[in-house]
């Protein structure tokens, strides 16, 4: 069987949820506790030296890198296939895929430079918060997490986050606008691989990101969530904080929203 590393709230971690529930692979769950920072521990780091979620285990192969895992997971059996066979849209699919690492920098940015970096500086100290991100195993993203943690909004990767939000949800609007899904008319591995990223923006009270121009994007995602896989993100969220979240990040959102207007007004004019 296999066994899948996971962070109940990660996107990541969701991501794979999602497709392994759509492919209806069972799996055996080792849940990885990121406040606490387990994905530091060595134990884990021998599986995964980057220190993050999710992590495949079969067998003697460990996979990581959830957008990897997806097409794993869906080669594993034919049935309930997510990858399409035409070449074109397998390319499409790929790209989506690929675009991923850079859609994930962008949530991961708009994450802690807004409710966690608000909840952080409230709870910890300077120097604990220090020796929290010392412990990551990339200086990159230890270099970007004191950046986010000191300049909230106004951090540069703030910037770089609204990059790439503004062409996935323009790009969305374009691909919907002639099919139900991001591939055309069947669900495919392209919307497994989004709906997390989408979903963490809209459990921050950031829907307005989409809602007016690309609204496209809420019709989709509306029905991402109607399908049984959606259960693979609800089921691993606790409601009492998923509200509290959302609360906090409405309260953040008018500033978030004037600065994604910003962005937009020097961009698209």
């Amino acid at each position: 069987m296999l066994t899948l590393y996971h962070g109940d709230s990660s996107v990541c971690s969701s991501k794979v949820r999602i497709g392994l529930a759509e492919k209806g692979i069972e799996w055996e769950s080792r849940p990885i506790n990121l406040p606490k920072g387990e994905q530091n521990d060595p134990a884990y780091l021998k599986l995964n030296p980057n220190g993050v979620v999710p992590t495949l285990v079969d067998g003697d192969l460990v996979v990581v890198e959830s957008s990897v895992i997806l097409e794993y997971v869906d080669e594993l059996r034919p049935e309930n296939p997510l990858m399409p066979t035409e070449t074109a849209a397998k390319t499409i699919a790929r790209i989506w895929l690929t675009r991923c690492i850079d859609i994930h920098a962008a949530i991961n940015t708009m994450t802690f430079s807004t409710v966690n970096r608000q909840r952080t500086l409230a709870t910890k100290t300077p120097e604990q918060i220090e020796a929290s991100i010392a412990k990551m195993a990339n200086p990159a993203t230890a270099s970007k997490r004191r950046d986010v943690m000191k300049h909230g909004l106004a951090s540069v990767h703030v910037d770089a986050a609204f990059f790439t939000l503004w062409r996935m949800f323009d790009d969305m609007q374009t691909a919907l606008a002639g099919s139900e899904w991001l591939l055309g008319d069947d669900y495919s591995i392209a919307d497994t691989a989004i709906l997390s990223y989408v979903d963490r923006l809209d459990r921050l009270g950031f829907a307005g990101l989409w809602t007016d121009r690309t609204p496209l994007v809420g019709r989709w995602f509306d029905a991402s969530k109607a399908r049984p896989s959606y259960s693979a993100i609800s089921d691993y969220i606790d409601a009492g904080g998923a509200e509290k979240m959302r609360e906090e990040g409405l309260n953040i959102w008018p500033e978030v929203e004037s600065k994604w207007n910003a962005f937009l007004a020097a961009h698209t004019a």
